[in-house]
């Protein structure tokens, strides 16, 4: 089985997760992450999610999953210990053309969830297809220390670039030339050393060529 890797916007979108346990906790968690409308179907659910439960941030049906329990979702993770009742998800799911995850046996859904390390914006994801959950784990693990909190600050500043270049300079050759110039300089380099300096050089030049959001000081959008 191959898998087509995709970034999805699940912004207020339903999701619908059965079970209540440690798997379904980490699922969860994600998705109110990402910011998606997250419903948990389970008798008992793990004290993470009772929490966000009670904090509003997801909506608990303190029960056994029933049919319709799906209507309106984008996705759905069968996350029981159950394996009958996993199936029977992945079922329901197809019918409503819903894509799902079963978690307990990856052939019967139609995507598997990567392990992720996140810096800001930054996400970096390793997948084995659902064969091997822990080598993903492993992998990851062997990546963060490569990939620090520099990371997600020098996204975030990019990001703020390009969107005032992409706002004031659409179509421009210019713009081309501005990402490869910064790319090449290495930011998360230059934040990980605190060569704050150069980064604000780098942005006063870009803001005399009406590229940058102006001077950041620490590395980071002038709030202002």
């Amino acid at each position: 089985m191959r898998h087509y890797p995709i970034n999805l916007n699940l912004k207020d979108r339903l999701v619908v997760v059965v079970g209540g346990g440690k798997v379904a906790a980490r699922k969860a968690a994600r998705l109110v992450g990402a910011g998606a409308r997250v419903t948990v179907v389970a008798p008992a659910v793990e004290d993470s999610l009772a929490a966000l439960a009670a904090q509003g941030r997801i909506v608990h049906l303190c029960r056994s999953y029933r049919p319709g329990d799906l209507a309106g979702a984008t996705l759905a993770f069968a996350a029981t210990s159950e394996p009958a009742v996993n199936r029977e998800v992945a079922r329901a799911a197809r019918a409503l053309n819903v894509l799902v995850d079963c978690v307990d046996l990856p052939e019967d859904g139609d995507f598997v969830t990567p392990a992720v390390l996140e810096q800001g914006d930054l996400l970096i994801t390793v997948s084995t297809g659902g064969a091997s959950p822990s080598l993903s784990k492993q992998i990851v693990n062997q990546l963060k220390p490569q990939f620090g909190p520099e990371y997600g600050e020098a996204v975030a500043l990019l990001s703020a670039i390009r969107e005032k270049l992409l706002t004031e300079k659409v179509g421009n050759a210019y713009n081309d030339t501005v990402f490869a110039e910064l790319a090449a300089l290495d930011l998360p380099a230059l934040i990980r050393n605190g060569q704050r300096d150069a980064i604000d050089q780098i942005l006063l030049k870009l803001s005399v060529a009406g590229a940058a959001p102006g001077s950041v000081g620490a590395g980071k959008e002038d709030p202002s």
